[in-house]
């Protein structure tokens, strides 16, 4: 059976092709970008913003986006001590929930209440007790949430390691509280002095995590940017026998 095509998909198609093509990081159009064209709409409305900043997200780490954050707003969006779990990138927004180190049972309702590309954020009060492990992490992965940042402790290191699926915390404890269910989801957190809610962008990898509040997403992603530009020409003429400490006037 043939399948009938569209002046209007040719045009789409050749249209994304060009994209694809054409893209370099001197050559990114972000000035209309915002948080939610990190994914693609169903229409595919966004093609050119998802495409051109997650380029740019795939080329630059939580470094670039510090030092960014750092230029604009003179404090750090560096979440304290939260490390990534099985060495894996993610970045995303947030879904927000905060419970005590005894309930586990939150993170469980958290992860019903994501939506599919979602990445779970918990503050948890202490690090007492492990509030993720093995069966969150598979039931989260399963159910399209992308990733999960524990500001508290997990558990099953030894097998959190060889899952497909993003794990930070701040500790990993043995033990385990109960499925009490009795934090809150979607909600306002506190984390390191800074207030945090659902639809926030993080950002883990090696280095570290940060996270930009949806309102201040678009300025750091263009200062991120100009950073990794200014980046890539220090180093062309580090590679052209120039001295570091001349091109930084530091004598």
């Amino acid at each position: 059976m043939s399948k009938k095509i569209s002046p209007n998909s040719l045009l789409k198609n050749n249209y994304k092709k060009r994209c694809k093509k054409n893209l370099s990081i001197d050559t990114l159009k972000l000035d209309n970008i915002e948080v939610d064209d990190i994914k693609l709409s169903k229409n595919e409305s966004n093609y050119a913003n998802y495409v051109n900043l997650n380029y740019l997200l795939n080329s630059v780490s939580t470094c670039q986006l510090s030092d960014a954050y750092s230029n604009l707003y003179r404090k750090s969006p560096v979440i304290e001590n939260l490390k990534s779990i099985n060495g894996n990138k993610i970045y995303g927004k947030i879904f927000t929930s905060k419970t005590k180190s005894d309930d586990w049972g939150t993170s469980i309702l958290a992860i019903d209440h994501c939506k599919k590309g979602d990445i779970l954020f918990i503050k948890v009060d202490d690090n007492d007790s492990a509030i993720w492990g093995e069966i969150a992490s598979n039931y989260a992965k399963e159910n399209g949430v992308e990733g999960v940042f524990i500001h508290g402790s997990c558990r099953d290191v030894d097998v959190l390691k060889y899952i497909d699926f993003p794990v930070f915390a701040l500790d990993n404890v043995p033990n385990a509280g109960l499925p009490l269910a009795l934090g809150d989801l979607d909600c306002t957190i506190t984390v390191n002095n800074r207030n945090f809610s659902s639809g926030d962008f993080v950002y883990g990898d090696e280095n570290g995590v940060v996270v930009i509040e949806k309102e201040f997403f678009k300025d750091v992603i263009l200062e991120t940017l100009s950073i990794k530009l200014k980046e890539i020409e220090l180093l062309s003429r580090i590679e052209n026998g120039n001295k570091l400490s001349e091109i930084l006037k530091l004598s």
